[in-house]
């Protein structure tokens, strides 16, 4: 399980400009036309946690949010609204900034949601589409360490390019004290095929997500993966969290979301994982249901 309640925050997009060109964007080709939330539904939503105290943490996201130039002051009012925790969720480049990083602690923000492509610049840089974006990212993770109170969280999108390079990932950021958790996303598409032929089977995911879980538990960190057959990770089992923060986003994502296709399982009725997404449209596509592989899980104790 993770350290973060995901129900104890709350999630709003408030940027939809990035200036990387990673390969696995979700939402690559509607950057152009779906809205950032306005101030005003920003306002709405501070003056209603302020009055109900719904949430204790707000994320604050989009393609880039440090693109925003109201970043800070957006951070700075959401404190002042009651929010014990920001968080941002980012590439993580604009942090080797050290004075703008600086900028955003002192401005409230004491959670850094941090996108990492690949354990070194080659393979981090040929995924993120710009050369140096991974010295830049590391730069950024490492000038946070000179926070006591920040923590921050990686999180490596799983394709065929990356599924590899996972345990390399965790021993590259070992040095890293302020990192509690680090996240694995396993790609899908936002379409009912893989047209970047970027999915990769799950069972030659399975030996690295292992390693990469366990060298992530033995450094002290917890672990969260996403869109993974709870059945497949065994004894990790318990690090599927499919849950996310209620989300504040422009409607006509979900329409694009939907076309995902989610809980595809043959054996979805007899079941009893409440985590499990099973397999969506585009996987199901390319590999096939693989009923043998899959099987009915036990619900976990407590579910």
């Amino acid at each position: 399980m993770g350290r973060y309640d995901h129900s104890q925050y709350v999630s709003m997009t408030l940027e939809f400009r990035c200036n990387l060109k990673c390969v696995h964007c979700m939402i690559e080709g509607t950057m152009d036309r779906l809205q950032p939330e306005s101030q005003d539904r920003f306002q709405a939503l501070l003056q209603y946690n302020a009055q109900h105290r719904a949430w204790k943490g707000l994320i604050m996201t989009g393609s880039e949010i440090t693109l925003n130039h109201d970043l800070p002051d957006m951070a700075r009012m959401a404190r002042e609204a009651g929010f014990q925790h920001v968080r941002i969720q980012t590439h993580g480049m604009h942090l080797a900034q050290e004075s703008y990083c600086r900028k955003l602690v002192e401005a409230g923000v004491d959670e850094f949601f941090v996108s990492v492509a690949g354990p070194d610049e080659e393979s981090h840089d040929e995924i993120t589409g710009v050369a140096g974006s991974f010295t830049r990212m590391l730069r950024g993770l490492e000038n946070l360490e000179a926070y006591e109170h920040v923590h921050s969280i990686t999180n490596t999108v799983v394709t065929a390019k990356s599924y590899r390079l996972l345990p390399a990932v965790v021993d590259r950021l070992a040095h890293l004290k302020r990192l509690t958790q680090m996240e694995y996303w396993l790609y899908w598409p936002m379409s009912e095929r893989d047209e970047k032929d970027l999915i990769a089977r799950h069972a030659d995911v399975l030996p690295y997500l292992r390693q990469a879980i366990a060298k992530a538990r033995g450094y002290g960190r917890d672990v969260e993966v996403k869109n993974f057959p709870e059945c497949l990770l065994g004894e990790e089992g318990e690090a599927l969290v499919n849950t996310q923060p209620q989300l504040f986003i422009d409607p006509a994502f979900w329409k694009e979301f939907g076309r995902n296709g989610f809980y595809q399982c043959v054996h979805r009725e007899r079941c009893g994982s409440k985590e499990c997404l099973g397999l969506n449209t585009a996987y199901v596509g390319k590999y096939g249901l693989e009923q043998d592989s899959l099987h009915p899980v036990v619900s976990r104790i407590g579910n």
